[in-house]
């Protein structure tokens, strides 16, 4: 989502500059007045546009299931048992360290069929420990005959 909002920005400042260039031709002076108009409006159509990207994505974690849900009016559900899980990793640019966002990565059982990421969450290093802790603890359950699953 930075990257979506820096080019949305980016673009706006193009339109803007656009804009100056065509009220200055048309008109002899840069209508400031259209620019800002412009910029904004460009600006506005990418925070809403960013707004309902984020509110289509609905990542979950249970003691059993992880759980991508995207989608607005339709739904698409993905969804892996936990033990399939083979390998958690997570990564975060720098402007991610700095907004303390990042993407989770869980490498699954049974092929690539879905590229199983969080996105854009909070705490990345927290959800892979948090993941991790579950898995160990799954692991010893299922070692344990004592142990009902």
């Amino acid at each position: 989502m930075i990257a979506f909002h820096l080019k949305g920005l980016l673009a706006a400042i193009g339109a803007g500059v656009l804009a100056g260039l065509i009220s200055a031709a048309v008109s002899g002076t840069v209508s400031v007045l259209w620019v800002v108009i412009v910029v904004l409006a460009v600006f506005a159509y990418v925070i809403i546009r960013g707004l309902i990207s984020r509110r289509r994505t609905t990542y979950t974690i249970t003691t059993q299931r992880l759980t991508i849900q995207v989608g607005l009016m339709s739904r698409e559900l993905h969804q892996t048992r936990l033990d399939r899980v083979q390998n958690v990793g997570s990564r975060q640019s720098m402007l991610q360290r700095l907004l303390g966002v990042g993407t989770v990565d869980f490498d699954t059982a049974g092929g690539e069929a879905f590229d199983f990421s969080f996105r854009g969450v909070a705490d990345p290093h927290g959800i892979v420990r948090t993941l991790d802790g579950a898995l160990r603890q799954s692991s010893a359950a299922l070692q344990d005959p004592r142990v009902v699953p």
